[in-house]
């Protein structure tokens, strides 16, 4: 359950390199099931759109962030490189840092916010 309020991160390394809180969640979700298709389907984002990202995210890094390997009788899978653990952690240490940077100004703002029902 997200927490109010919160700031959401994208981060523009060049204009084609964006790396925002989807991407690093569908890393994440690779990383902890071993699989592109369980990260996917966990976000419930299609097999064919998480492909789409990973390709893009390998392409716009010096070094690939997932490599995978096709699936048969030995099963596939796919796994984060050092890069990609490295460029997840970093993501989300500039997420957290974020976030707590404006976290009182946050506050100010939810008080002059209509509330919502959850």
């Amino acid at each position: 359950m997200a927490k109010y309020p919160l700031i959401s991160l994208r981060v523009v390394l060049g204009p084609e390199t964006l790396l925002g809180s989807g991407k690093a969640d569908l890393l994440a979700g690779i990383a902890e099931t071993g699989s592109i298709a369980a990260a996917s389907r966990r976000m419930g984002m299609s097999y064919k759109r998480a492909w789409y990202l990973i390709d893009t995210l390998n392409g716009n890094f010096r070094e690939p962030l997932v490599i995978s390997a096709k699936g048969g009788r030995a099963g596939g899978g796919a796994v984060l490189t050092d890069t990609g653990r490295t460029v997840l952690e970093l993501y989300r240490r500039v997420q957290r840092d974020a976030a707590m940077a404006v976290q009182a100004d946050l506050r100010e703002l939810a008080a002059l916010a209509v509330e919502t029902p959850s």
